[in-house]
Order: C-alpha cells, then sequence, then structure tokens
C-alpha cells in the first residue's frame, strides 16, 4: 500500500475556526476526501479503517455531517446513488456522473457563481446552483460502441 502523506495544516487551521476539534479520524476523512474526492461513506470508512482500526461507521457519518453542515466539504446528492463528498468547497462548479459505471468529474462555471440564472427568483437572493449532467464518460462510449459493432 502507497502511503501519501498530505500538508494537513490548512485543515487544522480551518477545523479550529469552525471550532471543531482535531480528531484523527477527521483529519483521515479530510485526507482521505483529498486523496479520493467524490467518495461516498463506505468507500472513506474502508480507507479510514486502514489507518484507525477503531473507527465506526458512526464516526465516518458524524464526522461528514460536521464537516458538511460547516462547509468545510461538499455534499452531493446524485439521484438514486449515496451521497458523495469532496473537500473542493465554495467555487460553485457542477459535476459529470455517468450513467454506466458511476464516475464523477468537476465542471467549472463558464463565468461566475451561479451559473444559471433562475427564470423568476421569487425576492430570492440567487448564489448557488447545483447541477449535476448525466450521460456517458468516454470509457463506457467506447464499450458501448464496441458492444453494438459486436451485436452487428
Amino acid at each position: 500500500m502507497v502511503q501519501i502523506m498530505l500538508n494537513l495544516k490548512p485543515y487544522k487551521n480551518l477545523l479550529k475556526q469552525h471550532e471543531l476539534s482535531l480528531t484523527a479520524v477527521r483529519l483521515a476523512v479530510l485526507e482521505t476526501l483529498e486523496i479520493h474526492p467524490h467518495s461516498d461513506a463506505d468507500k472513506i470508512f474502508n480507507i479510514v479503517k486502514n489507518k484507525i482500526a477503531t473507527t465506526s461507521k458512526q464516526a465516518i457519518y458524524k464526522n461528514l455531517n460536521a464537516l458538511a453542515e460547516r462547509g468545510i466539504i461538499r455534499e452531493i446528492k446524485p439521484k438514486g446513488r449515496s451521497s458523495l463528498y469532496e473537500t473542493r468547497t465554495g467555487d460553485n462548479h457542477h459535476h459529470l456522473v455517468c450513467r454506466q459505471c458511476g464516475a464523477v468529474r468537476d465542471t467549472d462555471c463558464f463565468d461566475h457563481a451561479p451559473c444559471l440564472e433562475p427564470m423568476c427568483n421569487h425576492g430570492f437572493k440567487v448564489d448557488e446552483a447545483e447541477v449535476i449532467f448525466w450521460g456517458l464518460c468516454p470509457p463506457c462510449q467506447k464499450n458501448l460502441i464496441k458492444t453494438e459493432r459486436k451485436e452487428k
């Protein structure tokens, strides 16, 4: 297993600013999300469990909720899938999700946030738009073409 060590000092400062304690599990969750963005709680749990054998799924969920509530991480909720988490926050980017394999990629706004303007804002001051684009990633497109050729 390759051990990747990240500079967690910015996260330590961020946790202190949000009055969250610096626990080993919390830091391991953040480190995992830096290396594996768009991970679900099960994947995060399995990775953290390899580092901290005493951790529990409950501890992972508790930390994910605390971090998301404070805006330190972002929770993404693709239709029909478990919530995904990432450390990229505050820039109003969107996501591309492959219908076939479930791959998730970030996509930036063209201009400024929010990227989309509602037809009628009903008096709201809109500062963010959350969009998930669905389709087929390049590898799944190639597989589909191969499958279609075999069927002909």
